[in-house]
């Protein structure tokens, strides 16, 4: 009974820190992608801690809660489309042995998702705005930015392994000796 109660407090207190971090979003409009982010960071605790099953069940948790509570829609809709999945199918593609395949699968998942994102910005939340922003960039502006928010990506994922390697190391044994 203890593991459940653990489980679900942990998972309730990391909840409520995401919905912090993407209310904050709301009230600091100019992090409206890096607290998303470190939403998700917050979610591979409970991956590493319970399990990623439950993990996905807190994502799902915040991710309807964050549509309802938050201010700031944009952030809540690439939390649920990218920041929010993405560090927990982390543990799962990080198991693959080849490199390369590694990074081409998480390739693959970012850009699914960032132009999902685009596409739901664009033509259900109405924010036609994008589409014009890009025809200042040119011909091949959407290929260029796309470019470069996959080097923004790498970069992510950079930091989710240095953030994880942290936990584990430094922070998780300083609440194991207390338990």
């Amino acid at each position: 009974m203890r593991d459940i109660s653990y489980r679900v407090a942990l998972g309730g207190i990391v909840s409520a820190l995401c919905l912090v971090t993407m209310f904050l979003a709301g009230v600091l409009p100019a992090l409206y992608l890096l607290l998303p982010g470190i939403a998700g960071i917050l979610l591979m605790i409970i991956a590493v801690e319970v399990n990623t099953a439950w993990a996905f069940l807190t994502y799902i948790a915040v991710s309807l809660l964050s549509l309802f509570i938050t201010f700031d829609k944009e952030a809540a809709l690439i939390f649920i489309m990218l920041f929010g999945h993405y560090p927990i199918l982390r543990f799962y593609i990080q198991k693959i042995p080849l490199r390369l395949l590694r990074l081409l699968i998480k390739l693959f998942i970012f850009n699914v998702c960032i132009i999902g994102y685009f596409y739901v910005t664009v033509y259900i939340l109405g924010l036609d705005d994008l589409l014009e922003e890009f025809d200042d960039f040119g011909k091949y502006g959407a290929y260029i930015l796309l470019g470069i928010t996959n080097l923004i990506f790498l970069v992510y994922d950079i930091d989710l392994d240095f953030m994880h390697n942290l936990y584990k190391k430094r922070i998780m044994p300083k609440f194991r000796k207390k338990r």
